[in-house]
Parts: structure tokens; C-alpha cells; sequence
């Protein structure tokens, strides 16, 4: 299931739609990049609000970072990958490695601030990857 805003990323805006094997060659593409876990927006009605902010934030974060939409059916299983488990979520990436993510909708301010930090983590150090969601 998807909606008329999580389709519009990738119908109109262009963001690729990625299985386990797109998603695998995206990030292996390099660079700074997020992916986009909808969960399922039946059930995470928040996965909407995310939809309509991130065209925002890659505007905001000046245009470097790559964005694409994991497809629903492929996201159980890179998930399970990068251990975060609330959804939706915002996966970040630098040249193939995870670096954190942030779950939920959250405040504009809370996005400008966490996206910087996550951003910076050097993908070497597991234990300094950042997943946040609001309690």
C-alpha cells in the first residue's frame, strides 16, 4: 500500500523506488545519501508527514544528499540491517555505510539538528551510529 504523497516522491520528485537490490546499488554509488522507510502508512499515519518534509530537508541540507524510497516489500529485510525498528524512519548513508537514523515525524528544529550529527558519525565506529525517535 502506498499513498498519493509517498508515490509523488518517486512519480514526480524523480527519488528512485528501491528493492533489496536497487537499495544495495544506490548506496554502493557513494556519497552522502537517505533512505525513506515508509512502513506501512495504513498503520504509521506519520509516514505522510515524512513524505511531504523530505523534498524539504534536501533542500534545506543544500542539495548533496541522495534520497530514495525503500519499497514496502524490501523493508523488512534491510531493516533488519541497520537495527532500528520504529518506523517511519530516515536512514542515513555515506559511501555504502550506515550512520543512523531518525523514526517518526519530528519537529522541523529536531531534523535540522539530529541530520547534522548523524551526518558526521564516521561509519567505522558502530557504536557512535545515531537512531533517534521521540518518546
Amino acid at each position: 500500500m502506498s499513498t498519493p504523497l509517498i508515490r509523488r516522491l518517486t512519480e514526480e520528485l524523480g527519488l528512485p523506488l528501491l528493492d533489496r537490490d536497487g537499495a544495495d546499488e544506490f548506496l554502493g554509488a557513494g556519497g552522502e545519501c537517505v533512505l525513506f522507510f515508509t512502513g506501512d502508512p495504513g498503520r504509521y499515519k506519520e509516514a505522510d508527514d515524512v513524505a511531504v518534509v523530505l523534498p524539504e530537508l534536501l533542500k534545506e541540507l543544500g542539495g548533496h544528499l541522495r534520497a530514495g524510497v525503500v519499497a514496502r516489500e524490501s523493508e523488512k529485510e534491510l531493516e533488519a540491517r541497520y537495527g532500528f525498528a520504529v518506523w517511519p524512519a530516515l536512514a542515513f548513508f555515506r559511501d555504502g555505510c550506515y550512520l543512523g537514523a531518525i523514526s517518526r515525524m519530528q519537529d522541523w528544529d529536531v531534523y535540522l539538528r539530529r541530520i547534522p550529527e548523524i551526518l558526521a558519525v564516521q561509519p567505522d565506529s558502530p557504536d557512535l551510529r545515531l537512531n533517534y525517535q521521540a518518546d
